[in-house]
C-alpha cells in the first residue's frame, strides 16, 4: 500500500483591490514547477520554521487569538506571518505599518527600497525579519481575515493543509511576479477569472475555483472581509476518483 503523505502546513492570501470592479491578484506558477505548474493561483506557500519567529512581528492579533481563529492549539500566528511573507516574496506587496500602527506611506524612494529588499529576500541574502527590524515596520494583520481551509486530496506527490486569508491591497504599491516561482501577475475580477477558466484561458486548481466562486458575488473588498470575519470556515478535503476512465476531483456535500 502506498504511503499516505501528511499534508504540509501552508498559507495563501487573496489580495483585493477596487476599481470599476472588485479584483483579486492571481499569479501564474512557473510551467516547470513541481506543483500545479502553469496554473493561476493566489500568492502563498508552506509555513516554515522561520515563520514561527516572524510571527512576533505581526500586529493585530496574538498567537492565542490567531490559533483560536484557525482551530489550532497553538502556532496559529505563524500562518498569518507566512501568508504576508509569501505575498511579499511572490507578488512584491508588503502589508506593514510602523510601530505606532500607521500604514506605510509610499513614495518613489520607498518603492525602490521595497524592490531591493524583495530581491535580497528572494535571493536568500537577507531575511524579512531583518528588514522589518531595520525599518521598524510590523506585519499588519489588523484587516486580514481567515476565509477558507483546504487540504490537498490523497494521491498527489505533494499535499498541503492550507489556510486561505484575505486582505486589501496596500495603498500605492505595485504587484509584480517574481520571475521564478511565478511568471505572470494579473488583477482580475473573480467572475471574469471563472469565465476565463471555463473558456480554457486560465488554468486553475479546484480550491482556487471554489474560492473565487465564494467571493464572486461581492463588489467591495470590505464586503469580502466582513463575510470572512462572520464565519468559521469548515475543512474542505476533496477526493480523487476515477469516473469514465478519467481521474476527477469531487467534494462531498458534508465538507462543502
Amino acid at each position: 500500500m502506498a504511503e499516505i503523505l501528511v499534508p504540509r502546513p501552508a498559507a495563501t492570501v487573496l489580495i483585493l483591490r477596487e476599481g470599476e470592479d472588485l479584483e483579486v491578484l492571481m499569479l501564474r506558477r512557473n510551467l516547470n514547477s513541481d506543483f500545479v505548474g502553469g496554473a493561476y493561483v493566489f500568492p502563498g506557500g508552506g509555513v516554515d520554521a522561520a515563520d514561527v519567529d516572524l510571527a512576533r512581528y505581526v500586529v493585530g492579533l496574538d498567537d492565542e487569538s490567531a490559533s483560536a481563529r484557525l482551530g489550532l492549539d497553538g502556532g496559529g500566528l505563524a500562518y498569518y506571518a507566512a501568508a504576508l511573507r509569501e505575498l511579499f516574496e511572490e507578488a512584491g506587496l508588503l502589508v506593514v505599518c510602523d510601530e505606532a500602527g500607521e500604514s506605510l506611506v509610499v513614495t518613489p524612494e520607498v518603492l525602490d527600497r521595497l524592490a531591493q529588499y524583495r530581491a535580497h529576500v528572494n535571493a536568500g541574502r537577507r531575511a524579512l525579519a531583518e528588514l522589518l527590524d531595520e525599518e521598524s515596520w510590523r506585519l499588519d494583520a489588523r484587516a486580514m481575515e481567515y476565509l477558507a481551509h483546504w487540504i490537498t486530496p490523497v494521491g498527489p506527490p505533494r499535499r498541503y493543509d492550507t489556510r486561505f486569508f484575505v486582505v486589501a491591497a496596500p495603498h500605492g504599491q505595485v504587484a509584480a511576479h517574481d520571475a521564478g516561482e511565478t511568471v505572470a501577475a494579473r488583477w482580475i475580477a473573480p467572475r471574469e477569472a471563472l469565465a476565463a477558466h471555463e473558456r480554457g484561458e486560465l488554468e486553475m486548481i479546484f480550491p482556487t475555483i471554489r474560492t473565487l466562486e465564494e467571493i464572486a458575488g461581492f463588489t467591495r473588498a470590505g464586503e469580502v472581509l466582513a463575510y470572512a470575519a462572520s464565519r468559521t470556515p469548515r475543512v474542505r478535503q476533496p477526493r480523487m476518483i476515477e469516473r469514465d476512465g478519467e481521474v476527477v476531483i469531487v467534494l462531498d456535500e458534508a465538507n462543502d
